[in-house]
């Protein structure tokens, strides 16, 4: 059996050409297994799925509108290809709590939605931002670097991204490796200009990811969302030829625990760090 997305430009070519048993889903009406009335939240996503022979309440920790299509095509895999009952499936899915670094939600009690993501490309970070928007009626704030030694047109590019579908920017440090962080950043600053982004106004360089991370949190107000891009799951960063340890998730913790005054772990330092 094929399991094909109705909402996606590829639907009309691959349903054409595959000879077998196949199943569309999407929020297309077209859709063999369609979500309904779907609502998004920062805890999570909710919808009405109708498909062959059922219908079922769908609640998922996961959030934004790619997964509700990932939810919808393991619907249509289970249920329809492997007739696993429609409650069962459902409860399945309630259960998963989503992949570490994609989308994680970071909460200590604040008053604001902070979240660690891998977007690390400006399609991806694209993407981040624009589930962002769908979760909050306040503001996007977002930091997040570009490597060294890899695509420099990314730089630019991730720069412009941001500066047009969130509200405020902060760029930093991510693996610079051998390259000149300051200039890296530079590059990343002229495109952000580009777009008409504000020094100082709506972006920032701060080189060090501890303290850009904070200056994040410091500038959310309640009901914004505060993203950490890039780096995810990962456990370290790279100075020239150096592995430091890192993990976003721990700098954010730290990061509101300290904006909080409740305990919490410790920021993790970098080369960048100043001395007090």
């Amino acid at each position: 059996m094929a399991v094909l997305n109705r909402d996606d430009s590829s639907y009309s070519h691959l349903s054409g050409i595959i000879l077998g048993f196949q199943v569309s889903y999407g929020l297309d009406a077209a859709a063999q297994v369609r979500a309904e009335s779907v609502v998004y939240t920062p805890a999570g996503i909710r919808f009405n799925t109708s498909g062959p022979g059922f219908s079922v309440q769908v609640n998922s920790p996961l959030v934004g509108a790619f997964n509700v299509s990932n939810v919808l095509a393991a619907l249509s895999a289970t249920v329809v290809g492997l007739g696993v009952d429609p409650e069962i499936a459902a409860n399945g899915i309630a259960s998963m709590e989503g992949i570490p670094g994609r989308m994680e939600r970071i909460d200590l009690g604040q008053d604001f939605t902070a979240i660690v993501d891998f977007a690390h490309t400006p399609n991806a970070l694209k993407r981040a931002l624009e589930t962002a928007r769908e979760l909050t009626t306040g503001r996007v704030i977002v930091t997040f670097g570009s490597a060294g030694l890899r695509d420099r047109e990314k730089r630019r590019l991730m720069a412009e991204t941001s500066v047009q579908y969130a509200d405020l920017t902060i760029l930093t440090a991510e693996d610079p490796r051998t390259e000149s962080l300051e200039s890296i950043l530079a590059e990343m600053a002229e495109g952000a200009r580009a777009k008409g982004g504000r020094e100082g106004e709506t972006f920032w360089r701060i080189p060090d990811r501890g303290e850009a991370i904070r200056s994040a949190v410091r500038l959310a107000k309640p009901g914004d969302i505060v993203m950490a891009c890039g780096k995810g799951h990962e456990q370290s960063m790279c100075f020239g030829t150096v592995e430091h340890p890192w993990d976003d998730r721990v700098a954010m913790r730290a990061a509101l625990s300290e904006s909080l005054v409740i305990a919490g772990p410790a920021m993790p330092r970098l080369p960048t760090r100043k001395t007090n």
